[in-house]
C-alpha cells in the first residue's frame, strides 16, 4: 500500500493531476533528501535534535519513574499528586510552547521542557497503571507473612511495574521525537525542526 501510494503520487505529479500539481514528486523529494544528508550542516542539526531529545527523555525518566513508583506505594501521595497530573496530562506538549518560552530563560530550556513533558506523563501513567494491575492477593500474602515495605517493593511491585516502565519509555521516546521537531520549528534556530 505504501509503494502504491508513492507510485500514485509520482504519476499524479507527472500528469499534473489536480491536488498533485503543487506537490513535489517522490523522486524530487528523494533527490533533495540525499543532497541534504550529504551536507555537514544536516548532521549538526541532527545532533542538536538528538541531544535535546536525549536530555528531555532522561529528565522525564529521572523524575517520572520515581514519582510513579511513589504514587504506587503511597495512597496519600497518590491522592494528593494524581489529580494535578491528571488535570495537566490532556494538555498537548506543544500547547506548552508559549508558556515555556515565557517561563524559561533560554530557548534551549524551553524546548527541553516541552520534550520533557512529552515523555513525562506517558511514563508516570504507565507506572501507575502497571502498579494498579498487581494482584492484591500477592500484596496481602506478603503482608500477612511479615514482609517489610522494602521487600514488598523490591519483590512484588518493582518486577510488576517494569514492563509498564519500558512501555512508557518506548512510547515516550516516540513522542519526544514528534515534539522536538515541532518545538524546534516554533522556537529553535537549530535542529531538524
Amino acid at each position: 500500500s505504501v509503494g502504491g501510494l508513492i507510485l500514485l503520487w509520482e504519476i499524479g505529479r507527472r500528469a499534473k493531476l489536480p491536488g498533485f500539481a503543487a506537490v513535489p514528486a517522490p523522486t524530487e523529494v528523494f533527490n533533495v533528501l540525499v543532497a541534504s544528508i550529504m551536507e555537514p550542516k544536516f548532521w549538526e542539526h541532527w545532533r542538536a535534535s538528538f541531544t535535546r531529545v536525549t536530555s528531555g527523555f532522561i529528565a522525564a525518566q529521572i523524575i517520572g519513574i520515581p514519582l510513579g513508583l511513589l504514587m504506587a506505594m503511597s495512597r496519600t501521595f497518590y491522592s494528593t499528586t494524581f489529580p494535578l497530573i491528571e488535570n495537566m496530562r490532556p494538555i498537548p506538549p506543544l500547547a506548552w510552547v508559549p508558556a515555556s518560552i515565557i517561563f524559561w530563560p533560554t530557548t534551549e530550556l524551553s524546548i527541553a521542557f516541552v520534550i520533557f513533558l512529552g515523555a513525562f506523563f506517558t511514563v508516570v501513567i504507565n507506572v501507575i497503571g502497571s502498579a494498579r494491575n498487581i494482584d492484591v492477593r500477592y500484596l496481602r500474602a506478603a503482608r500477612s507473612l511479615g514482609s517489610r515495605r522494602s521487600d514488598i517493593f523490591l519483590k512484588i511491585i518493582l518486577p510488576a511495574v517494569l514492563p509498564g516502565i519500558f512501555i512508557g519509555m518506548a512510547v515516550g521516546m516516540g513522542i519526544t521525537w514528534e515534539v522536538v521537531v515541532a518545538a524546534e520549528m516554533i522556537a529553535g534556530k537549530s535542529g531538524l525542526g
